[in-house]
């Protein structure tokens, strides 16, 4: 059996890092949460969108409606991710959050073997394991503290779950479909989705500070358009599970993130929750380097 070229991990790493910096972007921006990922969302698709209009020999004109489909809902349950992870750090840590809405290992692990009919090796599972039970560790402290923070791990948990389906789409699509293409119609959808949330809302679109619009402008080119194409690219060569554990370095890149940028607490059992979270992730990138090799192209 083959093994998947490191230039998959090394993009995967490398959005992990750039993904890190979103909550701490998001706590430093004063604006509502349906107003920080819609403008997140609409500026990564403007950027994109005459890219994909006129390169890959018009592949975006002539995609099969079966996977136009699958791209339009994958963009709803990405709108719903980032809905509902944006508003829990009003009311939650960023450890918290970023770790709840990290626990989409579990859900893509039996999505992975439920809907892609994709064997689950027994190191894999182990890891997925594993590297949710430290997640669960370092957001531990708001799980007992309740109250609003409680509230705020919920709306986490449902974006992990709304992410899960996210990833198990973007694994069916991009098996015949490019990157460009792919995450042009998944960032245009739940940009015009988040849009229209907003404006049902009444929420302002404008007034604010300098510094929001200059974090939410970070938002977009790096976490939206580095960080989640990255793990749109690698989804052709690996699968699923194996991006969803990887990504749970994201947790801890934050957590130590806000511990030296927000002054938040880390304590010994977020630190020890860390240290799991990335042996998991150890051996799901073992686990992932056993699979069958696609050739990294597109």
């Amino acid at each position: 059996m083959t093994h998947v070229s490191l230039s998959v991990y090394f993009a995967l790493f490398g959005a992990v890092g750039v993904i890190s910096f979103a909550s701490i972007l998001i706590k430093l921006a004063d604006a509502p949460a349906l107003i920080i990922a819609a403008y997140r969302l609409g500026i990564a698709s403007l950027i994109l969108l005459p890219l994909a209009v006129t390169g890959r020999k018009g592949e975006l004109r002539r995609l099969a409606p079966r996977d136009w489909g699958l791209s339009v809902a994958s963009g709803t349950f990405l709108s719903l991710h980032f809905i509902a992870w944006i508003a829990s750090l009003q009311y939650t840590s960023v450890a918290s959050s970023v770790v709840l809405v990290a626990t989409n290992p579990i859900f893509v692990g039996l999505g992975t073997v439920l809907f892609l009919r994709e064997r689950l090796p027994p190191l894999l599972g182990t890891a997925i394991l594993l590297s949710t039970a430290g997640g669960i560790m370092i957001g531990w402290d708001d799980f007992r503290r309740g109250g609003q923070a409680l509230y705020g791990d919920l709306l986490a948990l449902l974006g992990a779950i709304a992410h899960s389906a996210y990833l198990l789409i973007g694994r069916r699509v991009r098996q015949g479909t490019s990157a460009l293409t792919y995450i042009t119609l998944v960032y245009g959808t739940a940009a015009v989705l988040t849009l229209a949330v907003a404006l049902m809302a009444g929420v302002p679109w404008t007034g604010y500070s300098l510094r929001t619009y200059t974090m939410i402008g970070l938002l977009a080119l790096g976490p939206q358009l580095l960080g989640h194409t990255a793990y749109n690219w690698a989804l052709r060569y690996v699968t699923p599970a194996v991006v969803a554990v990887v990504i749970l370095a994201e947790p801890v890149g934050a957590t130590v993130l806000a511990y030296a940028l927000l002054g938040e607490s880390l304590t010994p059992t977020k630190a020890i929750g860390g240290l799991l979270t990335l042996l998991g992730i150890y051996w799901a990138v073992r686990a992932g380097r056993s699979a069958p090799r696609a050739e990294a192209t597109g």
